[in-house]
């Protein structure tokens, strides 16, 4: 059992924080110039979310910002993870057509953020390409490389003086694997040549995206967000073990490896080589900052050979589903992943996503009990402190997520957030976890 996080002591400058992203929270996805994005689209394609569910409103975030973010001070917060809608400032994607409505929208977000003594930490690429590109091939087409460059750098230029902490992508590994080989996330296209240029086309917009920010952002610090998770057989036999050692260079290494070592792992590395031109890898592997970890818990692989890459999502075992949402919960595989990346990446660590699902309610009281997230969060916040005792670099938390929002595939029936939202009025309120975290890193 790790330690209390309320009875450990934590570095002076430990960053702690809330995380959100723009399709989730946003919502006013056809207003003030916002073009469609890859996420309108597969929403309203029947089956593909839950209830038939849209970020169109989501937590309305575009007219609640201030309240928000007011809240944000109250939880004691000491930072605000959030990212730019790409369709809301270039409605086409390209450079030729800037919406300055977008551009004014997160200028309030980051001053609002400021005076209230938060650090706004800002991340390029949340999932909602705009449909504009993926009309002309989206991350499967190399041009997307330059696309990704010139928004970069309209957004360095725009908020460069008062951001100091920019991320390129998050989670790279979700939206390309869910996106074109498992159709479980926008675009919903199953295809595996479309998908390896997907992963490099992406890994070279990163190295991109970070060279313009270094340009004209100087003083900013830079990273990028991995979704990162121990991959573990279903059962132990040859055929799940090869399946799981597949889903870890696709989940695990396929963008971490060659960002930050400067090569692939092999069995992708093999398969990308088609697609590789002279001078690749030194543009995908540019030097930056820090490391910003999205962690949950294992998951189970298992062979499939109707998948086109041979391995299928497996179960975890019965008694080990803590989570509502049917998540395996390992807060010691948190801490040892911890030391891993420390030791293999020699970088500072920032836990940019850790948190709970579940389906919390409000009672005859007014009050949301949320007693089993509150657990979650000490085991791996305690986890997470274990891990920095034994040598890793860890500087910082951000808790996910900071408002019950949309889920992606999950729509609204999902609730990650420490601030529950009523979506039929939009009121917020914080649960027992919110109160409980708000005290820790008070």
């Amino acid at each position: 059992m790790s330690i209390d996080p309320a009875k450990a002591s934590w570095p002076k400058d430990f960053l702690w924080g809330f995380s959100t992203s723009a399709y989730q929270v946003e919502g006013a996805v056809a207003e003030d110039g916002r073009g469609p994005s890859i996420w309108d689209t597969y929403c309203r394609i029947p089956g593909k979310v839950a209830n038939g569910d849209t970020g169109d409103v989501a937590c309305d975030h575009y007219h609640r910002y201030a309240e928000d973010i007011d809240l944000l001070k109250r939880l004691n917060a000491k930072a605000y993870r959030f990212s730019v809608s790409w369709p809301r400032v270039l409605p086409k994607g390209k450079i030729s057509q800037i919406n300055e409505k977008g551009l004014d929208f997160y200028d309030r977000v980051i001053d609002k953020t400021l005076e209230n003594g938060i650090q706004p930490w800002l991340c390029l690429y949340h999932w909602d390409l705009p449909q504009a590109l993926h009309d002309l091939g989206g991350w499967a087409n190399r041009d997307c490389v330059g696309w990704f460059a010139d928004y970069a750098a309209l957004i360095a230029r725009r908020y460069g003086d008062r951001v100091k902490h920019f991320a390129t992508f998050n989670e790279f590994c979700v939206f390309t694997l869910f996106g074109y080989s498992i159709p479980w996330a926008a675009p919903g296209i199953v295809d595996r040549e479309q998908h390896l240029k997907a992963i490099h086309h992406v890994n070279l917009a990163h190295g991109a995206g970070i060279d313009v920010l270094r340009s004209l952002a100087p003083d900013a610090s830079l990273g990028m967000i991995y979704n990162i998770q121990d991959v573990w057989p279903e059962t132990d036999t040859p055929e799940n073990r090869a399946a799981a050692s597949l889903l870890d260079e696709h989940w695990n290494l396929a963008f971490p490896d060659p960002q930050l070592l400067g090569h692939y792992p092999p069995q992708i590395g093999k398969a990308i080589e088609p697609y590789m031109q002279p001078g690749d890898m030194a543009k995908i592997s540019r030097p930056v900052d820090w490391l910003g970890l999205n962690h949950y818990g294992p998951i189970f692989a298992k062979a499939d050979p109707k998948g086109i890459w041979g391995f299928g999502w497996g179960d975890s075992p019965e008694q080990d589903k803590n989570d509502e949402v049917g998540w395996a919960i390992y807060p010691e595989a948190f801490r040892d992943l911890l030391l891993r990346l420390t030791s293999r990446y020699k970088l500072p660590i920032y836990v940019t996503e850790n948190g709970c699902g579940g389906e919390d309610k409000v009672d005859a009281n007014g009050e949301v009990d949320d007693p089993r997230r509150i657990t979650y969060l000490k085991l791996f916040i305690g986890a997470m402190h274990e891990a920095m005792e034994k040598g890793a670099d860890v500087r910082g938390y951000f808790v996910w997520s900071f408002l019950d929002n949309f889920e992606w595939g999950s729509g609204y029936g999902n609730r990650f957030g420490l601030v529950h939202v009523d979506f039929e009025n939009q009121k917020r309120t914080p649960k027992s976890s919110a109160r409980w975290y708000a005290k820790l890193i008070g």
